[in-house]
């Protein structure tokens, strides 16, 4: 997927942590097996990345603690807000996914919830936890290029 979403996908909830936390090193897109409720809850923008993680087990991989709010008018039909979810994924796809969980400090982790024409899509990145001086780093290089941006934009030479 592109950075820039397309004007078919209404992006619902971003995991903007992640991307400070982590070195994402590939992303790929998959369905997620959910209730009507569910579905009317994302529609209103009710849902959390935040705590969220992806897993393999056996042939099937899930989504574990994506927090989507229960629907006001479901009642007794709301299931579990923190539920393991299903992800719908080729088998090739899983088995990628798998073969990435085996190597050392490599975890799954969900970027974003979209709906991509009506339907619920999240996207989940490949990633490396980033040590604290990455992170250092990122944001000096952050800081840097906006400092640089209000130079260009007062008219200053660089």
């Amino acid at each position: 997927m592109s950075p820039t979403a397309d004007s078919s996908e209404k992006v619902i909830a971003q995991n903007r942590r992640a991307r400070h936390d982590y070195a994402i090193l590939e992303t790929l897109e998959a369905g997620l097996v959910l209730t009507g409720t569910e579905v009317k809850s994302l529609r209103s923008g009710k849902a959390s990345l935040a705590e969220a993680y992806a897993t393999v087990e056996g042939s099937e991989a899930f989504v574990v603690q994506m927090h989507i709010t229960p629907y006001a008018q479901g009642n007794r039909w709301n299931p579990d807000p923190v539920r393991r979810r299903k992800l719908l994924l080729h088998r090739a796809e899983i088995d990628s996914l798998r073969k990435a969980v085996s190597q050392k400090g490599l975890t799954l982790i969900p970027l974003r919830l979209y709906f991509s024409r009506g339907r619920a899509k999240i996207e989940i990145g490949v990633a490396r936890g980033k040590k604290s001086h990455d992170k250092r780093q990122a944001i000096a290089e952050r800081d840097a290029r906006r400092e640089i941006d209000r130079a260009r934009r007062r008219g200053e030479p660089s």
